[in-house]
């Protein structure tokens, strides 16, 4: 299964890596990306667990969660193991890949 919110995939996998860091809480929740330019951010606030390797997130839901973001509808997440990534786009001209912008 996989879901999107603006520029941030949220995909769904079998277990999180062995060697993965566990990230903290915020103060306005689990941050799965920030805006650019906005300050906006994709966020869960319900309680799970989420863990960083390689520059990756990776979250655990023991139930339902929502992901919210100020300019997107909200989206769903059933009970389970993910992992976060970021669209990005290739610029033929430049000849370089870079993250999308939100």
């Amino acid at each position: 299964m996989k879901k999107q919110q603006g520029d941030v995939i949220i995909r769904s996998i079998k277990e999180i890596p062995a060697y993965a860091k566990r990230v903290v809480r915020q103060r306005r929740g689990f941050i799965l990306a920030e805006g650019e330019a906005t300050g906006h951010a994709h966020v869960i606030e319900e309680e799970i667990e989420m863990y960083e390797m390689n520059g990756i997130l990776y979250l655990k839901a023991d139930r339902p969660v929502t992901v919210k973001h100020e300019e997107h509808k909200p989206v769903s997440l059933d009970k389970g193991v993910y992992e976060i990534g970021i669209v990005r786009e290739y610029d033929p001209f430049e000849e370089e890949v870079r993250k999308v912008a939100d």
